[in-house]
């Protein structure tokens, strides 16, 4: 199976077009949003051509392939006018012998993980910075920000397949990659 992993679309009518068009190319099975998908919030200035409505116009029709988390900006209001859930803290995936924890990054982050096993994935947004760091007992690893990255980094999304992560601009240009051994 094939994951598409985004987070932080931030209500960018724009760049979340640019993740729909991408998704078209990478022809995913699933797409997994990280949270932070229609307000800006209070951090973060407007993202380009900001319309929380027009992204909820070109998620719901893809509500079958969605699965989402909730991130620090998202609401009650928000689930009611998205046709697919957006209210879970977090969501458990099989990878092998190993479990993908997937959550938002604003309670568990990279230095304070959820208890894992060894060789368990913390998979997190947030931040807006792509990342893959290998610690003694997981790996966490981040796609970075749809429509506002930091820290120098681009607009981009990860897919997952088999064991192989690719980070790759929304332009479909790989950035990283990491396989699961």
């Amino acid at each position: 199976m094939k994951w598409m992993i985004a987070s932080d679309l931030h209500g960018s009518a724009y760049y979340t077009k640019e993740l729909l068009e991408a998704m078209e190319r990478e022809a995913p099975d699933r797409l997994l949003l990280l949270g932070d998908l229609l307000y800006h919030g209070p951090r973060n200035d407007l993202p380009r051509d900001y319309a929380p409505k027009e992204v909820i116009a070109m998620l719901n029709p893809l509500a079958e392939k969605l699965l989402c988390v909730r991130g620090n900006c998202e609401a009650e209001v928000d689930q009611m006018v998205l046709d697919f859930p957006v209210m879970a803290d977090y969501c458990v995936l099989p990878a092998g012998k190993h479990l993908i924890y997937a959550t938002h990054g604003h309670v568990f982050t990279e230095t304070k993980p959820p208890k894992l096993c060894p060789g368990d994935i913390l998979l997190t947004g947030h931040t807006h910075v792509p990342k893959c760091v290998h610690y003694e007992t997981y790996h966490y690893l981040n796609p970075g920000s749809v429509s506002i990255p930091k820290e120098g980094s681009w607009h981009g999304y990860m897919t997952w397949e088999g064991g192989l992560f690719q980070w790759k601009e929304l332009s479909g240009a790989e950035q990283m990659r990491w396989e699961l051994a």
